[in-house]
């Protein structure tokens, strides 16, 4: 049954994904210049690789399904919503032999020793995702754990030490499938 509901979920999910495609394209907008150079190929793997990497896990919004929080339709990607208030964090639950980390009610926001993290946006939004960054950035960030390959620190739980492992050709496919999304 689970399988049922998941399944179903997904196929709505592409649904509304195509209607958001198609009311771009109607709307005359374009898709980004580093979208557009990608094959088809290209973006399916790069698709393959972040569904795989369970990217939406952290860097998409959630809404409450029947089984829990599931990625939410219309805001794939796009990371933590800056206006949501987070829980105040009881003293003392964070340390050595206590809890590691705490996250948000939608997965998008954590709290550990390090400090609090925000899922970044991943949509081409050129203001607050990663629509200015180039190819090139967009892999020294996963081979470095810097944001835009020289900046702070990416923090945990983002796993950029394994995604830096990928392959060039495998981080310019999940790129080119970042670049295709709405932004």
């Amino acid at each position: 049954m689970h399988e049922v509901r998941r399944r179903l979920f997904y196929g709505i999910a592409a649904c509304v994904v195509a209607a958001a495609a198609f009311a771009l394209a109607a709307s005359g907008a374009t898709k980004p210049d580093k979208a557009s150079k990608a094959s088809t190929e290209q973006v399916e793997r790069g698709r393959y690789l972040v569904n795989l990497g369970g990217c939406n896990h952290c860097h998409s919004p959630k809404a409450m399904g029947p089984n829990g929080p599931v990625p939410h339709p219309l805001k794939t990607l796009s990371g933590h919503v800056a206006e949501s208030t987070l829980p105040e964090i009881p003293k003392g639950v964070i340390g050595p032999d206590k809890w590691m980390g705490i996250t948000n009610s939608d997965m998008t926001a954590w709290v550990g020793p390090w400090g609090v993290s925000f899922a970044a946006n991943l949509t081409p939004d050129p203001a607050t995702g990663i629509g200015a960054w180039t190819e090139d950035v967009f892999i020294k960030s996963m081979r470095t754990g810097k944001h835009m390959g020289t900046g702070r620190q990416i923090l945990p739980p983002m796993p950029w030490e394994d995604i830096g492992k990928l392959t060039d050709q495998d981080l310019k496919d999940v790129f080119a499938f970042l670049m295709s999304i709405p932004a």
